[in-house]
């Protein structure tokens, strides 16, 4: 394989006991075309090799190869911290998804994800997003807004209703124009959501505020006191159409 083709692509560890599915996973990879990213470039491997390996950028793990399971996760992220993690593991077991994904897994497929999911997985993760079920994304928002009182409790920024939907579909890689369409709102609207967001959370960009939503539990301002804040800005839109 010349060097050339090493540096335009994107390589993706593999790791797998079962060498059907290692191959089916290099097969979809190889295969890919992806927009506005390079040629992703398949290296099987155990564990640890492809943490020695200096231009593996991203892990796609297969949780029935790892003995240790969430362990292992947190032992990957301690040893390469850089790395992003995709996970493979069994269908159905939301507690076992949003645990990958709190202990540092940018995506979670199951055994029966088909090709076009791995494909998004990646793409999504490749953007600096999570991928995940938006279900779960939703019960990992409310388990962290649920979460104890902690010394970070005093830093804990409050969220309007509003401003928690579109941090739920900012963590679902949604653009600006998805998320206005999706919450019925306008596009510059949701700019502002976003600006507010990134002030309260002091973060500079889109994945930055979506790794601190998960770092650190995020209290919404009671809906009732959102609600009031809308009804006084829609009673001033009035006055001023008077």
């Amino acid at each position: 394989m010349s060097s050339a083709r090493s540096a335009a692509a994107i390589c993706i560890g593999l790791v797998s006991d079962e060498p059907i599915r290692l191959e089916g996973l290099a097969y979809i990879l190889e295969q890919s075309s992806l927009p506005g990213i390079p040629r992703l470039l398949p290296i099987a491997g155990s564990i640890d090799e492809l943490l020695e390996h200096p231009t593996v950028e991203y892990l796609l793990l297969d949780l029935h190869s790892a003995k240790d399971g969430i362990e292992v996760l947190d032992a990957v992220r301690r040893a390469r911290p850089s790395i992003r993690l995709i996970v493979i593991g069994p269908e159905g077991n939301d507690e076992l998804v949003l645990e990958s994904i709190v202990a540092g897994a940018r995506a979670y497929l199951d055994l029966n994800a088909d090709a076009d999911a791995v494909r998004g997985a990646i793409e999504t993760v490749t953007a600096g997003s999570i991928w995940a079920p938006r279900r779960l994304l939703s019960k990992l928002i409310d388990r962290l807004l649920k979460g104890p009182d902690t010394s970070l409790t005093n830093s804990r920024p409050h969220l309007t209703e509003r401003e928690q939907q579109v941090l739920e579909c900012i963590m679902r890689a949604c653009s600006n124009r998805e998320i206005a369409r999706q919450l019925g709102i306008e596009e510059r609207t949701v700019k502002a959501h976003v600006g507010r967001l990134m002030r309260k959370t002091g973060t500079e960009n889109r994945t930055e505020l979506s790794m601190r939503a998960m770092a650190l539990p995020i209290k919404p301002v009671p809906v009732t006191m959102e609600r009031r804040r809308i009804d006084r800005s829609k009673a001033g839109q009035e006055r001023a159409c008077d």
